[in-house]
């Protein structure tokens, strides 16, 4: 198993084979699927890209939960009866950002469409894994740790930094201190996202260093994927 930080690999039970899901009979599927999380300016992006240069499938999963919410969607209809008409937009897609002011504070009926809608957010996935030719899909999800969905991936890295450091990033970006210390905090722990996962990637230094770091990731997934190159 891939070692995370400190070089002690986190053990998790066996996962569930959703690369196998819903496979043609007969079908020769030979796919490690990964699960990559982290939290907000923690440089999970950075990686994901360089997982796809490194011939890895990734996918967004944001830009799953976007055709989910587009209207007449399945998730946006979800969404509706869960939430009120009042967050969709007069072209009847999910007004985001409408939403996510309802949810920051109501966790309830945040914990309700995450149950919804993230099933779904699997199912697109596994659809899209099942037509790419490349040995390694990569989910790219914030709250994948918190969906406990992580046992539906061969491998799950998270891409961690000190609290400070992101607040200090997410400023740069142009948030506000106290919204990206919002946001940190609605995004759950990084204790949690650490439990669940296999690698971990600390990014708290140098981009050169984190390269690094994405490159040795590389070469073990490649190694467990068979596709050595």
């Amino acid at each position: 198993m891939p070692e995370g930080a400190g070089g002690k690999a986190v053990r998790r039970g066996p996962p569930a084979a959703i690369h196998q899901a819903q496979e043609p009979e007969g079908a020769a599927v030979s796919r490690l699927t990964v699960g990559l999380i982290g939290g907000l300016a923690s440089g999970k992006s950075t990686v994901a890209r360089w997982l796809a240069e490194g011939g890895c499938f990734v996918v967004d999963a944001d830009r799953l939960v976007a055709e989910l919410y587009a209207p007449g969607a399945e998730g946006t209809r979800l969404v509706a009866r869960l939430a009120g008409p009042g967050v969709l937009t007069a072209e009847g897609s999910v007004d985001k950002r409408e939403l996510a002011a309802r949810l920051f504070d109501d966790a309830e009926l945040r914990k309700r469409i995450e149950v919804a809608i993230h099933p779904l957010v699997g199912k697109i996935f596994r659809s899209r894994v099942r037509r790419a030719p490349e040995p390694i899909a990569v989910l790219e999800a914030t709250l994948l740790a918190e969906s406990g969905l992580t046992g539906a991936f061969d491998v799950v890295v998270t891409v961690e930094a000190p609290e400070e450091v992101r607040l200090a990033r997410a400023v740069e970006r142009g948030l506000s201190s106290a919204e990206a210390r919002a946001r940190i905090a609605a995004q759950g722990s990084s204790d949690l996202r650490r439990a669940v996962s296999d690698v971990v990637i600390e990014n708290d230094g140098s981009l050169e260093a984190l390269r690094e770091r994405v490159d040795e990731v590389l070469r073990e997934l490649r190694r467990r994927a068979g596709a050595e190159r």
